[in-house]
């Protein structure tokens, strides 16, 4: 029997999205200037008002009223109409030295022996269903926020754009689990008051349905454009207006879309946040880490899907446990448990490994920071650094450059 999926995504608009790119903005400037800093940076957000705090250890400096006002600028709040703007906007920062208790478990005098930044558990996830190995309804989730701020940057068409909206699709699923069609789309977007307010919704559904939607649909690959059949439902700003947003119409926080983040509600998440932490923080490093094994495992035709699970104890360098799950699809004769002890020999998971494998000392991770952390484009972009500019990949951990090793060691 079928059954619907949901999942969503928000802009980089949200007040939530805005305090994480300032947070992953903070920490790329500390790395640019020191790749051993030690940070962790949260922000908040609300009517005229930014506060970041935080702990970071660093041999570098950085203007945090700068970095801020830059990240808002980018982002769109450029009037004073929003109640939020990079211009007046007011900017307080309490970031104090990192706790030497912490430290004392990180850093040690073999490198390769650096402990876990914090206890805890982390997930990573793959599938078939998209080119790029993510579930369908969140890769369409972010892909209707993304073009929704694509269309606003460009100022030729939906004029009245403001930077926050929400989007949320509902897939339906075939009982073997295969997507069957879009069932729903849903599109919050915040906009300039109508001098029509009546015209105002229609205006605005109608610019959704003839804009966003082709463009969204154009960029998926056939057999995905195939699903958005004539009957799927649409709803456009349900509550009827949305003038009021962003900081000023809801405060926002570092972490708080962490589903966003990940997978949209598929697989796991072990409730860690990412941004505004460097790579000895295991709630994202590791998180990456277990992304890339799980895209390189669908992608060597080991399994249709999986889930990967690894686990550590704040300042022990080896993790307490890896768990793979692949829900019944994989293709070789191996029960879950000996593919993750094979998959443990090919992938060290200790974090000096795990930072070294995916280069994750470098500045690279304000792009993170929205829509969605996996399921991106690598590309490599050269960075200014303390050291001058120099090339460096961002989303390392999206490479498929152990599909090779993976077909070898199962043969499959």
């Amino acid at each position: 029997m079928s059954y619907l999926f949901t999942s969503e995504s928000v802009s980089e608009g949200h007040p939530d999205k805005i305090c994480d790119q300032i947070s992953d903005a903070l920490l790329d400037n500390f790395l640019a200037q020191d790749p051993e800093s030690k940070v962790a940076c949260e922000t908040l957000v609300t009517t005229g008002l930014v506060v970041c705090a935080g702990e970071v250890k660093t041999e570098g400096y950085v203007s945090v009223d700068d970095v801020v006002r830059q990240v808002i600028k980018k982002i769109g709040y450029n009037k004073s109409d929003y109640q939020f703007d990079y211009k007046s906007c007011g900017v307080i920062s309490t970031i104090h030295s990192q706790s030497p208790d912490i430290n004392q478990g990180v850093e040690r005098a073999a490198l390769e022996e650096q402990g876990a930044g914090d206890q805890g558990m982390m997930f990573g996830y793959a599938c078939n269903e998209m080119d790029n190995y993510m579930p369908l309804p969140v890769e369409l989730a972010h892909r209707f926020v993304q073009e929704l701020a694509a269309i606003r940057k460009e100022g030729k068409k939906m004029t009245y754009l403001r930077p926050d909206s929400k989007s949320q699709v509902t897939v339906q699923y075939s009982e073997r689990h295969k997507p069957e069609r879009i069932d729903s789309i849903v599109i919050s977007t915040q906009h300039d008051d109508f001098a029509d307010e009546a015209s105002m919704l229609e205006t605005i559904r109608r610019d959704v349905e003839k804009i966003l939607i082709p463009r969204v649909k154009k960029s998926c690959p056939k057999k995905v454009q195939k699903l958005f059949n004539a009957d799927f439902k649409l709803f456009v700003n349900p509550t009827g207006k949305f003038v009021i947003g962003g900081p000023h119409g809801d405060s926002g926080l570092t972490g708080r879309k962490i589903i966003v983040d990940t997978y949209g509600g598929r697989g796991a998440h072990g409730g860690g946040a990412f941004s505004g932490k460097d790579p000895s923080k295991v709630d994202r490093s590791a998180a990456y880490a277990t992304r890339h094994i799980a895209k390189n495992m669908v992608a060597a035709g080991l399994c249709d899907q999986v889930l990967i699970q690894v686990a550590y104890a704040i300042g022990k360098a080896e993790p307490v446990g890896l768990y793979v799950n692949t829900y019944g699809t994989k293709k070789v004769k191996m029960t879950d448990s000996e593919i993750a002890m094979r998959i443990s020999e090919i992938f060290p998971m200790r974090p000096y490994d795990i930072i070294q494998r995916l280069q994750l000392k470098n500045p690279i991770y304000e792009p993170t920071a929205s829509y969605g952390h996996f399921g991106r484009d690598c590309y490599e972009a050269k960075v200014e650094t303390a050291q001058g500019k120099r090339n460096v990949t961002f989303f390392p951990w999206e490479k498929l450059d152990y599909v090779d090793a993976i077909k070898k060691a199962f043969g499959c």
